[in-house]
């Protein structure tokens, strides 16, 4: 019988020989408006079992999920997971500190977090540099290892919960919807309305150009 995706996940990290496996990964790195959302979780792998590993079966990147099954896996993660750490990234802050600079802070931090200490630290694609626990880079992470497809569902969970408050406060953007990122919708509202505070100003986009011209 072949592995579930959440199968296949999880012995990627159990291969790793380790307990305690922490993966960390965001959401809304590419968005015209919004924070960015940084995840931390950590997986203890010598009490994994029985009925706390059976409803992370399913688990999967973020990407590749619905959202009413991203919202299922978002309760299993904080079932099953030992802690889970997240970072809220403000647009002011990604549009002073820089997009690259703001995730990278993220990653560390909610990795420095978790406790107990992970003895496996992965992160999806992105090197944190020497203020960072040992960690290791996985290119495509959120396909591969449990721990870092756990934080990415933490973290897009998140993220579509704050932009849903926030479409409730900036009505005509319609942020429920296309959660900040580039759509037609969203840069025609950008074009009628102008930017919101929201919006990330150091973002090069499109709509925002046409604004200034018009």
């Amino acid at each position: 019988m072949p592995l579930s995706t959440g199968q296949r996940l999880l012995r990627h990290d159990r291969r790793l020989g380790a307990r305690f496996v922490a993966g960390a990964d965001e959401a809304g790195r590419g968005s015209l408006a919004g924070p960015l959302v940084v995840a931390g979780v950590l997986l203890d792998y010598g009490a994994l079992r029985g009925h706390r590993v059976r409803p992370l079966a399913l688990l999967n990147d973020s990407k590749q999920v619905d959202p009413e099954e991203r919202e299922r896996l978002f309760h299993a993660v904080l079932t099953a997971a030992s802690a889970v750490t997240v970072r809220v990234i403000s647009s002011t802050e990604i549009d002073g500190r820089g997009l690259h600079r703001s995730n990278l802070r993220g990653l560390r931090e909610v990795l420095t977090e978790l406790h107990p200490p992970a003895e496996a630290c992965l992160v999806d694609g992105f090197r944190l540099g020497s203020l960072a626990p040992p960690h290791t880079a996985v290119v495509d992470g959120d396909t591969k290892s449990a721990a870092i497809a756990a934080a990415s569902i933490v973290a897009k969970v998140t993220r579509d919960r704050l932009m849903r408050r926030l479409d409730a406060l900036y009505p005509r953007y319609g942020f429920s919807s296309h959660v900040g990122y580039i759509t037609p919708e969203h840069t025609r509202a950008v074009l009628t309305h102008g930017p919101c505070p929201q919006h990330r100003r150091s973002f090069q986009a499109r709509a925002y150009l046409e604004t200034v011209a018009a």
